[in-house]
């Protein structure tokens, strides 16, 4: 998944993770503990409402999170180990809908020894509407979810 980068962001997670792939999942920014990504909705990620499926929501933004808690450039006494999910809880806000860009930006709050807190924002734009333009309120849309996670260090099998 290398190619699925925007700008010459890439990460090495990306590399096989087919799921961001088959979402469409563009990285925007990505740095120690920040991660910034958009992709469409698209007709096969909405549920029976005609809105957003919240597990489509929910895997954008843990996306955004595995992004973000994991470094670009391991360092040699990183290389042997990954940050993945303790825990997670999601808020839904408001719907999103067919044609609408999702923008999801992840940040760290806290890290101590092998656990992290990050808080992940999702918000929705109109499909015409350019996610990287911001409006002048700063945000790439409407805040639709809110996603905290708790992250673990392991080593890596």
């Amino acid at each position: 998944m290398a190619e699925a980068a925007l700008s010459g962001v890439t990460h090495p997670i990306l590399e096989n993770d087919y799921a961001s792939e088959w979402m469409g999942i563009e990285v925007l920014a990505v740095s120690d503990g920040h991660a910034t990504i958009r992709m469409t909705l698209r007709q096969e990620m909405l549920n029976g409402f005609g809105m957003a499926h919240g597990g489509m929501i929910f895997a954008f933004a843990d996306s955004a999170f595995a992004l973000a808690c994991n470094p670009v450039n391991p360092t040699p006494g990183e290389i042997n180990n990954i940050t993945v999910a303790a825990g997670v809880d999601i808020n839904f806000l408001k719907p999103a809908y067919r044609g609408q860009v999702i923008t999801a930006v992840a940040d760290r709050r806290s890290s101590s020894g092998r656990s992290g807190l990050y808080d992940i924002q999702i918000f929705a734009a109109d499909g015409g509407a350019q996610p990287d333009s911001p409006p002048s309120s700063g945000t790439p849309g409407e805040l639709i979810a809110e996603f905290r996670g708790r992250s673990r260090t392991i080593p890596k099998k």
